[in-house]
């Protein structure tokens, strides 16, 4: 039973905004006695680059970039959704619903305040604390680990997007190696265009003790030992959160020097043009692989939208040009304080009274300098995401190409396989799922070269697409133009994500 001193009180409404403390250190040690209160730290500098030094850091963030986070990491499961893109929807569920389900946010007053924090930080919520069984918990530290991880090598550390270890990794030589099921191994890999290295990646999360950031090692250590003469670096970060206390990472870390990375993508197939640092959909308009790249990534929220009924779709107007949008740090642009969106958004509501038929009021919007985002609620969150017609078109084609590959793999059509076998123990039907998505990555890292130009094209295309077009349905979307003053916004070149001022992780108890 949950306390009598715990209030029971509906959420609060703020500013999504808190602080993250980051410890920096070269080997995992035993975890710090609340120095994430303590302790002295440093102002996190910008996103992009390795910390030249260790210690304690701070950083400020927004729920809009940890949701972005908890909906791009993890194994990509778009090739099981060929048929059924419906239940997209629900994958996305699982990827955020335990967030909100047992984080909670609280006011703190460090010892050392840092000038510009939002003096929150995340915790534990009373449901987590007192009424959660271990192994709903278990499942939610994965999930908070995997979450924290890919926010802090993405937004804070400049990594391009994650990719999960167990299809291979980089070097197409050790594909077998790394596919080996008897390696303990870390979790993702990633691509460090800046420094010019590969990165392994290990998440752990929940209360990370010691003993579970030596296990962390040792993954870490088994593929450093695989990839080997390759210039890499191995991260561990361990979200760690007990009731009562701030959430806080250590980020345990170890540099190998050694030969460059291989050309893009790490499969040497065709090189085209590199992918610069940082998010791939900053270099859409000059590189064919960040664009292949990004595709992938929203492959899973391409899929939701194509799927949602009529009603449940709606266009948000998002200036055109991408360069307005000045991130200060992270992934995402809020829209809220961005006076550009504020000021050309008013203008089109002006124009709204004087252009009474749809198509055109969208023409007269484009020719302003607004382009309308195609997006939709993920039902059983809290959560809005989008995309572009541009972004919109590229994921259409590539889902697409997918589905040929499917059809023409003998391995992976659904006619050619045979029924689950009910005495065949979860290992081993883990073992034949695992099996079919390396196929299928291997073929589609096959197709990169003829893909290359036929996503180009798409993506211009969609650029001067009407949406009923690009969803092959009789009427536009409805055009939003009125706004929602429930949803903080947000947008990066190619994608929209809002959540719901209303329900984001209420204050807790603990102070």
């Amino acid at each position: 039973m949950i306390p009598a001193h715990v209030p029971d009180e509906p959420p609060l409404t703020y500013a999504d905004s808190f602080d993250v403390p980051v410890l920096f250190r070269d080997r995992p040690v035993k975890k710090p006695r609340r120095q994430w209160r303590t302790a002295k730290h440093k102002p996190w500098a910008g996103s992009g680059g390795f910390p030249a030094t260790d210690g304690w850091y701070v950083s400020t963030t927004t729920w809009r970039e940890i949701i972005k986070a908890a909906i791009e990491v993890g194994r990509d499961v778009t090739p099981h959704l060929q048929n059924q893109p419906q239940y997209a929807h629900g994958e996305l569920v699982a990827r955020v619903s335990p967030l909100y389900a047992y984080l909670g946010m609280h006011p703190v007053k460090p010892q050392h305040p840092v000038r510009g924090t939002a003096g929150r930080r995340l915790t534990l919520n009373p449901v987590y604390a007192y009424s959660t069984e271990r192994s709903a918990k278990n499942a939610a530290a994965y999930r908070l680990g995997m979450t924290m991880t890919e926010w802090a090598c993405r937004s804070l550390l400049g990594l391009s997007q994650t990719e999960h270890l167990e299809l291979g990794g980089p070097i197409p030589a050790l594909l077998n190696t790394f596919k080996n099921p008897k390696n303990r191994l870390p979790d993702l890999w990633g691509q460090h265009q800046a420094e010019g290295l590969y990165w392994l990646i290990e998440a752990k999360g929940g209360d990370v003790g010691l003993s579970k950031l030596r296990k962390g090692w040792e993954q870490l250590a088994a593929g450093s030992k695989i990839l080997g003469s390759y210039a890499h670096r191995t991260l561990l970060v361990g979200a760690s959160v007990r009731p009562g206390d701030d959430l806080f990472l250590t980020i345990d870390h170890d540099l190998h020097l050694g030969q460059p990375p291989l050309t893009p993508a790490g499969f040497g197939i065709d090189h085209e043009s590199a992918v610069r640092p940082g998010n791939l959909e900053d270099h859409l308009g000059d590189s064919d692989d960040a664009l292949i790249g990004a595709a992938r990534a929203q492959m899973l929220t391409y899929l939701a939208l194509r799927s949602a009924p009529a009603s449940q779709l709606r266009t948000v107007p998002i200036p055109a040009d991408r360069a307005s949008r000045h991130r200060r740090s992270g992934l995402t642009t809020p829209l809220e304080d961005d006076d550009l969106t504020r000021a050309m958004r008013a203008e089109a509501r002006r124009a709204a009274n004087y252009y009474t038929d749809r198509y055109t009021l969208r023409a007269r919007i484009r020719s302003m300098g607004l382009d309308d985002f195609l997006t939709c609620r993920i039902l059983g969150t809290e959560a809005h995401l989008g995309m572009s017609r541009r972004l919109f078109a590229a994921c259409e084609r590539l889902h697409e190409e997918d589905l040929a590959i499917a059809q023409r793999t003998p391995e992976l059509r659904a006619e050619d396989r045979l029924a689950d076998d009910p005495e065949l123990g979860d290992d081993a039907q883990e073992k034949q799922r695992l099996t079919q998505r390396r196929t299928f990555r291997e073929r589609q890292e096959e197709a990169r070269p003829r893909l290359r130009p036929l996503l180009r094209h798409a993506y211009a295309r969609g650029g001067t697409s009407d949406w009923s077009d690009l969803l092959r349905r009789p009427e536009e979307p409805e055009l939003d133009l009125a706004g929602d003053e429930g949803l903080l916004e947000a947008a990066t070149p190619e994608t929209y994500l809002a959540v719901s001022r209303y329900n984001l992780p209420p204050a807790g108890a603990y102070l």
